[in-house]
């Protein structure tokens, strides 16, 4: 079974079709020409925010001149890409680029993220992400709180799916500390990481760096961000940069090779795998009673 999701392919869809388009010299004024359409249209076509019609696909195939397996293996992303955004009836309360994330997100085969403040929405417990959202100015208001809840609930899936996300996450001791809702809603968050890495040894790791680290983790304080990959070969790496309340998806190759390198930076530096599941009991074991 293919990891995928209707945003992935289609956004595999229009970057073999630009790819081919620049390799051809085709410009975009000639293909909104060959398709009967501005320009404008195309733009936001190509920008993943539309979708081509099955008629207008098969002009582009022979414009480009796609040999058969293309054309079939391009049709077949069309047919995923149509699917809706899984988490689409929540698009009233999120920005685009997030929604955007959120699918990219749910058709990546592997996820890399470092966070150093709080516990990952992939690894939170109910209760925990809904005093985070409570506290939070952007998203605290009483009406949204459950949708928010309940949209990042249906993310954490992506763990338990047939072929279940591969996701390896560092964090900073400091992410372990803070008392998010009080003292048992700690404690069930801290004992809910050590059941997920238990029950799932081949597809999370988890790994912490700990305040000895001091300096070099220091400069790291309000760092956020995930690295996807994806199945298919032709896809590259994608970026994801979050702010308190606003995170951006990024492309450029440049930043993603940077986004790559501090990732192995702080890998570098974390504790290993049974050193930090050693930690993550000794904070619990604190926070008894």
């Amino acid at each position: 079974m293919t990891r995928t999701s209707p945003t992935v392919a289609g956004w595999e869809l229009m970057l073999r079709i630009l790819n081919r388009a620049t390799d051809r010299g085709v410009k975009a004024g000639a293909i909104a020409k060959a398709l009967d359409v501005s320009q404008q249209y195309w733009s936001k076509v190509s920008h993943g925010r539309g979708m081509l019609s099955e008629d207008k696909l098969a002009i582009l195939l022979r414009l480009l001149e796609f040999e058969p397996a293309d054309q079939g293996e391009l049709r077949a992303l069309r047919e995923v890409a149509k699917g809706q955004n899984p988490y689409a009836e929540y698009s009233a309360l999120f920005y685009e680029s997030l929604m955007r994330f959120f699918g990219l997100e749910a058709g990546a085969q592997c996820i890399r993220s470092f966070e150093n403040g709080v516990v990952p929405g992939l690894l939170q417990t109910e209760d925990y992400m809904r005093a985070l959202m409570k506290g939070s100015v952007a998203t605290g208001r009483p009406h949204e709180v459950e949708q928010r809840v309940k949209a990042r609930r249906q993310r954490q899936q992506l763990l338990d799916d047939p072929e279940p996300l591969q996701l390896s996450v560092i964090m900073g001791e400091a992410a372990l500390m803070y008392q998010v809702g009080g003292p048992e809603v700690h404690r069930e968050q801290l004992r809910h990481l050590l059941t997920l890495i238990d029950g799932r040894p081949e597809t999370l790791d988890i790994r912490l760096i700990s305040f000895e680290a001091g300096g070099a983790i220091a400069a790291l304080n309000s760092a956020t961000f995930h690295l996807l990959d994806f199945e298919s070969g032709r896809l590259p790496t994608l970026g994801w940069v979050e702010a308190a309340a606003y995170g951006e998806i990024a492309e450029d190759r440049k930043w993603v090779n940077e986004m790559g390198y501090l990732y192995s930076q702080v890998q570098s530096i974390a504790l290993g795998r049974e050193d930090s599941i050693n930690l993550i009991d000794r904070i619990a074991s604190r926070n008894i009673g």
